[in-house]
This record gives structure tokens, sequence and C-alpha cells, in this order.
């Protein structure tokens, strides 16, 4: 926490993202290989809380977005349970409904819909951007 966060603000939002995403390895262990009935609830409560705590953070504004960092977070096997993950945890009633509004309607009919996925795993990863100052004029 001391090298990534910059202010006592940060250091609160790291310690609660610490706590949240400790789930990340349950759930990539859990990840089901057949799209059936049968999937774990359990996989699929953890993924939906996860969603929940980054969708309720405000900084993703779309699925786009969401799923750009579900898929760096749990790999390319979590693709086909992003859009019923992302669409329970942006129903959830913790979301403000201007929130939940703006989320849903990112998701595309494609988004929603797919028949396939890529089994490719991303490739592209970010590196840490510094924090300017706003200077106003």
């Amino acid at each position: 926490m001391e090298i990534w966060s910059r202010e006592a603000e940060e250091r609160v939002s790291i310690q609660k993202q610490l706590v949240c995403y400790a789930a990340l390895a349950e759930v990539r262990a859990h990840v089901p290989e057949d799209l059936g009935l049968g999937a774990d609830p359990i996989f699929f409560g953890a993924l939906v809380r996860l969603s929940e705590f980054d969708l309720v953070q405000d900084r993703l504004t779309s699925f786009a977005a969401y799923r750009f960092l579900y898929e760096r977070l749990l790999g390319a096997a979590i693709r086909p349970w992003l859009s019923a993950a992302f669409c329970a945890a942006a129903s959830l009633p913790s979301l403000h409904p201007s929130l939940r509004r703006m989320l849903l309607k990112s998701m595309s009919e494609a988004d929603a819909t797919s028949s396939a996925w890529s089994a490719r795993e991303p490739s592209f990863y970010p590196e840490w951007v510094e924090k300017d100052e706003l200077t106003v004029k």
C-alpha cells in the first residue's frame, strides 16, 4: 500500500480492495468448464460480489471497461460468464439508479447474446500512470 497509495483516501480504498480481491483465487479456481445448468453457485456468487465491488467504486463506466479488467484479472476462461455477472451486479440496489441505468445501457446486444467466446488470453496490460496535478486557469 505504501507503494501504490498516494494519499490516505487511496490507502483506505486499497485496503477494501485487498479484502474483496482475496476471492479472486477462489473464483479463478472454480471457473466452470461446462456452460450447462450445473454451474457452481459459489463461483457465480463470488464473481457477482467482486463485480459489485468494482462497479460501486464508480470507476468502471461501461461493460467494455468491466470486461477489459475482468479478462485480465481472471483470464480468458471467464468470458462466457462476464455478461451475466455484469448484469447481475449492475442491477443490484447498492448501485445508484443512474449508475445502474448507465451501466446496463453500455452493454450491446452482441455482448449479451454472444454464442462463442475466444479462448485466447488477453495480451495488453497497462502500466502505472502517474496522477497528474490539475491546474485551474
